[in-house]
């Protein structure tokens, strides 16, 4: 299921989201033009591996990864589909937290949903990158803050459906569940991704929203 837009407009423009976004497409073109080598060495160093959290040596950039790995992607398809999703939900979280919550918000989730795959996954040598962690903290405080918002879905081939958002966003929240627990048994049972720092980063929006909105913002669609 792809969505396209949501049904709820914004009230200003979305500057943080949109300077996020942009920063996020400038890092990832920067990378392309480092080469295989350079750029695995970038992800080994900036991106998040939990093993180096666990050894007396401690990672080479100390906890900065926490953050940066947030700004790393993995190629075009990882990117832009974070981006998407992001200036989908992004702006109308931004909207009614105010632009210097927002952008503190959505760290915080990213920092927290890294935190949440490192304690599962403490021993993973695998650099972990990509901003879906950050993004599923917007995507979590979209679901508690818009839940009678309707989400605009394309059902691959060619069928367009106008679902509601907490259908959406909570079928998606389910499905990471599932597969970070599968996991737990069987390593890469749905693939090569990290599903519980997703799982961490939706709890942490769900949680911690409600501290970031703007006074008189607080009410619900």
């Amino acid at each position: 299921m792809i969505p396209l837009r949501d049904s709820v407009p914004s009230s200003r423009f979305p500057l943080v989201t949109v300077m996020l976004i942009i920063v996020n497409l400038y890092i990832f073109v920067s990378q392309l033009s480092l080469g295989m080598e350079k750029m695995e060495n970038l992800f080994y160093t900036f991106g998040l591996v939990p093993a180096y959290y666990s050894t007396p040596q401690g990672a080479p950039a100390g906890h900065l990864p926490f953050i940066t790995s947030m700004f790393l992607h993995g190629g075009w398809m990882h990117v832009i589909g974070n981006m998407w999703i992001l200036w989908l939900f992004g702006d109308n979280v931004e909207d009614r937290m105010g632009r210097g919550r927002f952008l503190l918000f959505y760290l915080l989730c990213g920092v927290l949903a890294g935190a949440t795959h490192y304690y599962v996954n403490p021993g993973s040598t695998v650099p972990v990158v990509g901003a879906s962690g950050a993004v599923a903290g917007v995507m979590g405080a979209y679901f508690l803050m818009f839940h009678r918002a309707r989400v605009l879905t394309l059902i691959p081939p060619f069928f367009l459906i106008n679902i509601p958002a907490w259908i959406y966003l909570g079928f998606w929240a389910v499905s990471q569940l599932w597969c970070g627990a599968a996991d737990v048994f069987t390593a890469d049972a749905c693939g090569q991704i990290a599903f519980w720092a997703h799982v961490g980063g939706f709890a942490a929006g769900m949680f911690l929203y409600r501290f970031f909105l703007r006074p008189h913002k607080s009410s619900y669609y």
